[in-house]
Formats: structure tokens, C-alpha cells, sequence
């Protein structure tokens, strides 16, 4: 047959639509063109696939190639079409039956002499792939990243003769291999034990871990908050298998290896204060998912906070709500999921501390002022953190583990997960006049305690689900006074303001 059709997967965002390759052989000059809003990377491909077929020792049709690659509006860039090109080529020239392609589909980008190479984004073409029951032909070298889609039917294939042999059942590829015996790279552990003091600090932690919340650290340099931060993730539940797949699938979309031995760790992402809004929240004409979105389900560390430009941490105001942020350009939409939990840290002063008298007031509010109103409306918990005695310091207690905050953060998600299905961070309104629900007297004294500290509506809810999650950590099915009482005093920013505009 002159005409055949192969089945791959382009990459938009965390997408993978379905893409037809279309190869037809004419009559005519011989000639080879790629349509279907191809790139210049693509358009290169007819380079590759030339080179390809012929350095395996397949013949090259001297002929008219046509390739379109369907849909027509939907753009197409990378090498990962290459190999469905070719095996286009090969079908619609009768060098390779039709049947052997059906229900099938091909990912990987030729190498001039007939290997396969790896591409970026394999993991979500996988999923789509698994989910329309079709089996895939991929590269060795992303075999074993898509070996985390357990549903997947694949094989890996290392060139382009070893793949024709197979499809004419000449040699036996390797099905489903499995990768779990695989050597990940070592990861240095840290714990919580290795922080002395702070038991404020710790406390806030384990109330953000059980809960989801976002947390904000204010204090003098060396009182611990970037170690804090660090061994947040230690304290988290594991990751269940649909959310390590989705953080995956993020990594895999920027080509970053994965070690098949520690994929399920939360993710932790520390952008330096000079990045921009594009390097954090995402972007580029082809948009790439920013650092929000590679700590999805894990932790974002933003050290150093008033360092950061203010419209770069407006920006983040938006995802910190829906968890998905929304990349716009002129030819597309692109959405990735950016469900994270924020772990801000900041010196109360330009100087390191607002007590040193090196700085005035208005020298403070100004530091402070580069950090929204709004922003730090949708952080949970504020604390300060004080320098450590020289007691604490030379302290030779040995200080809780993570493993015994984790299991007592684990028992609090499990209870909140029983009753709503879901974190705390994550009630809607609605519910919380449900799952919050507080007795007349205690009502009175939050709505009392609002007015005085000018609380905004977001605020007054966030201390509600605080509230809810303290209750947690004691498996008590109702709020008392006792949390309401605690969920207020980790407002250390807002008072820090108050005392400074006296």
C-alpha cells in the first residue's frame, strides 16, 4: 500500500494528545515533506529518518513523501516523532505489513545510524496510551521511567532493524520488563532529631504536615528555618501511587531522570530569590512547568522572602488557592497542577533582626512591605522563631525523630480523610460550616477576636481549618476553645506589623 497511518503522542503540558501520522507515497519528483503545524525540530526529522532508514539497510523510497501529522492545529516540536515516521515509511513502501502496527503506538527520536534515543515527556504519552489500551514501542533508555505506569503494555526497543524485526515476529523485544531491582542514586538523610530547640517551630510543622497548610517563618539568621524547612518533607505522609505518578510525569516533561528506588519522596523545590515568574510559576512560548508545579505534591521553600521581586510572589497567589496554575499564550491554553505547600522564611529585619536598633521602623515597614497583604492572607501559620539559648545549644538531649512526628501526622490525616475525604487546607466554604462547626460561646469569642486583629474573611477561615486540623492531632471530633486559642497565636506577622506601626 502507498498510504499508511501510525499512531503517536505529541506533549501538551502534563497532555498527551493523540497524534496520527499520515505517510502517503505519490508518483512524482522525488520529494519529502512533513505538514501538520510541524516545527523546525520536526521538519528536521526528514533528515534523521532518511539517514535512518538507510544506515539499516532499508530501502528509501525514491519517490513523492508526504507526512501529515493529524490533528493539523495542534502544534508539533521535538524528535519524538521520528520513529513513527519511519515506520510510516516503511508500511505505506511494503517493507512492513499494516497489521504488525495496529492498536500500537511509537515514541522516540532516530539517531542517523538507526538507534533509538530517549525523549522528554514519555510518562504522560504512556498513561494516554495505557488508558486507550494500545501498547507502546519506546526507547531503552525511557523504558524504565515508563515502567511506573503499572497498566501499561510496552516494549523497548533500541533501533530501528531490532524493531522491524519484531514487528515481522523475527525476534522477541522485552515486554514489561521491570526496573524495581535497580540502584537508585544515595540521598543524604536528614531528620528532625538534628534540630535542637524550636519546639514551636516543630509544632507548627507537624500542624502544616497533618493538615496541608502553608507556613511562614520569621527570625534573626541561625534560629533554624531553612533546617526547619528541609526536614518538612520527612514528617508527610507518603505519596500514594496516583500522586508519585503525577509528580513523575512533571519531572519526566523537563527530560529529569527519576530513581526508580525513591520516586514516591515528596518533592522539595528551593528557587533562589532571583528567579523569575516564568522560572517559578511556569511559561516559555512552549510552555514548561515552572518550580510550583515540580513541587507539586511536596514542599516549595522560599528562602530569604522579601528578597523576592513582588510581582513574582503575587503570582503564586492564584495557585495557592486552586492548585493548578494557567500558563496563556497567543496559540495556547496550558494548564499544570500545582498543588504544593509553601514554607516561606524571612529575617524580621534588613539587618537580620528588628531589636539590633540598625535599622528604624520605617526602614522594617519598608523591608516588610514588599510582601502583599493578600499573599500573606493565604499562609496559615506565622511563627518567630527565637535565637536558641546557649542551653539549647549545648544540649546533648537527643530531640524527637521524624518517623514519631510522621506517625502522629499520619493518625491526624487518616482521621481528617475518614470524615471529609480530603486535607483541611483543602475545604471549601460549604464544608466548613460543617466539619467546623463551633459551640455559641466559642463562636463569639473568634468573631471577637477577628475584629480585634482585623482578620479578612480568608483569614477568619483559614484559623477555622487550623483549628479543625489541632483537633485532629487529637482525634477530637469537635473544635474547642483550646484550638481556637492556638490557631490564633500563629499570627506572629501580623503582630510584628502591629508592634511596628504603634
Amino acid at each position: 500500500m502507498s498510504l499508511a497511518t501510525v499512531l503517536t503522542r505529541a506533549q501538551v503540558g502534563v497532555q498527551a494528545p493523540l497524534v496520527q501520522v499520515e505517510v502517503h507515497l505519490s508518483n512524482g519528483l522525488p520529494a519529502f515533506h512533513i505538514v501538520g503545524l510541524p516545527e523546525t525540530s520536526v521538519k528536521e526529522a526528514k533528515e534523521r529518518v532518511r539517514s535512518a532508514l538507510l544506515n539499516s539497510c532499508f530501502q528509501f523510497p525514491d519517490q513523492r513523501i508526504t507526512v501529515n501529522l493529524a490533528p493539523a492545529d495542534l502544534p508539533k516540536e521535538g524528535g519524538r516523532y521520528d520513529l513513527a515516521i519511519a515506520i510510516g515509511i516503511l508500511v505505506a513502501s511494503g517493507q512492513l505489513p499494516a497489521a504488525a502496527i495496529a492498536d500500537s503506538e511509537f515514541f522516540g527520536e532516530l539517531a542517523l545510524r538507526g538507534e533509538l534515543r530517549a525523549v522528554h515527556g514519555i510518562l504522560p504519552a504512556v498513561m494516554a496510551a495505557a488508558q486507550a489500551q494500545r501498547c507502546c514501542y519506546l526507547p531503552l533508555d525511557n523504558d524504565a521511567m515508563a515502567s511506573l505506569v503499572k497498566s501499561a503494555q510496552r516494549f523497548a526497543v533500541s533501533s530501528l532493524q531490532q524493531l522491524w524485526a519484531a514487528l515481522n515476529q523475527q525476534l522477541q523485544l522485552p515486554f514489561n520488563q521491570d526496573y524495581d531491582t535497580l540502584p537508585a542514586q544515595p540521598i543524604d538523610e536528614i531528620d528532625f532529631a538534628e534540630v535542637k530547640g524550636q519546639a514551636g517551630a516543630k509544632r507548627v510543622l507537624e500542624i502544616a504536615a497533618a493538615g496541608g497548610h502553608n507556613v511562614l517563618f520569621l527570625g534573626p539568621p541561625g534560629t533554624g528555618k531553612s533546617m526547619l524547612a528541609q526536614r518538612f518533607a520527612t514528617i508527610l505522609p507518603p505519596l500514594t501511587d496516583e500522586e508519585a505518578l503525577q509528580s513523575a510525569a512533571l519531572y519526566s516533561l523537563i527530560g529529569q531522570p527519576i530513581h526508580l528506588n525513591n520516586w514516591r519522596r515528596r518533592p522539595f523545590r528551593s528557587p533562589h530569590h532571583t528567579c523569575s515568574a516564568v522560572a517559578l510559576v511556569g511559561g516559555s512560548s512552549n510552555p514548561k512547568p515552572g518550580e510550583i508545579s515540580l513541587a507539586h505534591n511536596g514542599v516549595l521553600f522560599l528562602d530569604e522572602l522579601p528578597e523576592y521581586e513582588r510581582k513574582v510572589l503575587d503570582s503564586l497567589r492564584e495557585p495557592m488557592e486552586t492548585g493548578i496554575v494557567t500558563i496563556s499564550r497567543a496559540a495556547r491554553q496550558v494548564d499544570f497542577p500545582a498543588r504544593f505547600q509553601l514554607i516561606a522564611a524571612l529575617n524580621p529585619s534588613p539587618t537580620g533582626h528588628y531589636s539590633d536598633r540598625r535599622a528604624t521602623p520605617e526602614q522594617v515597614l519598608r523591608y516588610l512591605g514588599k510582601i502583599s497583604g493578600p499573599f500573606l492572607d493565604r499562609i496559615d501559620l506565622q511563627i518567630e522563631l527565637p535565637r536558641l539559648s546557649r542551653a539549647e545549644l549545648q544540649s546533648e538531649q537527643q530531640a524527637e525523630n521524624s518517623a514519631a512526628i510522621r506517625a502522629r501526622v499520619q493518625q491526624a490525616v487518616d482521621f481528617a480523610r475518614q470524615r471529609q475525604g480530603k486535607l483541611n487546607a483543602m475545604l471549601g466554604n460549604q464544608e466548613l460550616t460543617q466539619v467546623c462547626a463551633l459551640a455559641p460561646t466559642d463562636r463569639a469569642f473568634l468573631a471577637a477576636a477577628s475584629e480585634k486583629l482585623a482578620l479578612s474573611p480568608r483569614s477568619y477561615h483559614r484559623i477555622l481549618k487550623v483549628a479543625r486540623t489541632i483537633a485532629d492531632l487529637k482525634l477530637q471530633p469537635t473544635i474547642g476553645l483550646a484550638e481556637l486559642k492556638e490557631a490564633l497565636s500563629y499570627r506572629a506577622f501580623e503582630r510584628l506589623l502591629t508592634q511596628l506601626t504603634q
